[in-house]
């Protein structure tokens, strides 16, 4: 009988696309997720997995070239987000087929921060693709979001690790991916060099494209997002050592906070490998083991 799962996919930018990866694997191992609760990357993931679209979202991202990428980002240089979204969004929005969230077969929760209460929101209601958006929204990289004379950013903020929302499932096992972990990998992933490639030449031209972009202000423009992305690892590095020492998962699947940075989009490949092996050597190490494929899996 298959074990019904509880998923807690955490925040931590582009480590996010590890999601993916652990998912697939999870599967794999005969595990049934029935509910799931994301912040940020994980509320992205996690809402396309229970709209069935994780298959279609993985190939657009490993098929995005430079131009994809850059035609996406619509840059609002001056406003209270670097970038409005909308694009991005409305790709999104059509891949989700406007979805409400009761609608979906499976319990879903994005969990978003609200500036005006400085609480965090569990958003279990309405357009999936809206409570996603609200909660994948960086200060000062993507501009929030207005909902209900409320104004709500990034989930991670207040919650990197939104067990809570799962607390009364009636379900065999919570599964947690912590995308801050401490720990380092204990064996080397192996990457492609066409696939290296591919991440370097998309690194090298939007990293020029956004220097183009801050044309004036370059230097603090680099300056400002080392320590952004300083200022956010250890914040949510803090709340999830204390989160998870309130909350006692059944399974976490460690991703190192070292494996990539916040932005760097580009790795999504790498992540999602890095997602596979990580989940996997965690189930063996606990003693799970694949699923056995039959006639009915194929």
């Amino acid at each position: 009988m298959k074990k019904k799962i509880s998923l807690v996919l955490g925040s931590g930018g582009a480590r996010g696309y590890a999601h993916m990866g652990v998912i697939e694997v999870l599967e794999e191992y005969g595990f049934e997720i029935q509910s799931i609760a994301g912040s940020s990357m994980g509320a992205l993931i996690g809402g396309v997995y229970a709209c069935k679209k994780l298959s279609a979202y993985k190939e657009w991202v490993l098929t995005l070239d430079v131009l994809d990428v850059l035609k996406l980002v619509d840059f609002k240089i001056g406003e209270i987000g670097l970038i409005k979204g909308d694009r991005i969004f409305g790709v999104m929005e059509e891949m989700l087929g406007g979805k409400n969230i009761e609608d979906l077969p499976i319990t879903f929760t994005a969990v978003a921060t609200d500036l005006t209460s400085q609480k965090e929101v569990w958003l279990q209601k309405g357009s999936v693709s809206r409570a996603v958006r609200a909660s994948i929204a960086i200060p000062t990289i993507f501009t929030p979001v207005k909902m209900n004379n409320k104004i709500f950013v990034d989930g991670g903020i207040l919650d990197p690790v939104p067990i809570g929302p799962t607390l009364t499932d009636m379900t065999d096992l919570t599964v947690v991916v912590n995308l801050n972990s401490a720990k380092t990998l204990k064996k080397e992933l192996i990457i492609s060099e066409k696939e290296k490639k591919r991440q370097r030449r998309l690194h090298d031209k939007i990293n020029s494209f956004l220097e183009h972009k801050l044309s004036g202000t370059e230097k603090s423009g680099l300056h400002y997002t080392t320590i952004f992305t300083k200022t956010i690892n250890a914040m949510q590095n803090a709340i999830t050592r204390y989160k998870m020492a309130g909350y006692q998962p059944d399974i976490v699947i460690e991703i190192p906070k070292d494996c990539c940075g916040f932005y760097e989009f580009h790795k999504a490949y790498k992540m999602m490998e890095l997602g596979k092996m990580i989940a996997k050597d965690t189930l063996e190490e606990l003693g799970y083991c694949a699923k056995e494929k039959t006639k009915e899996d194929d």
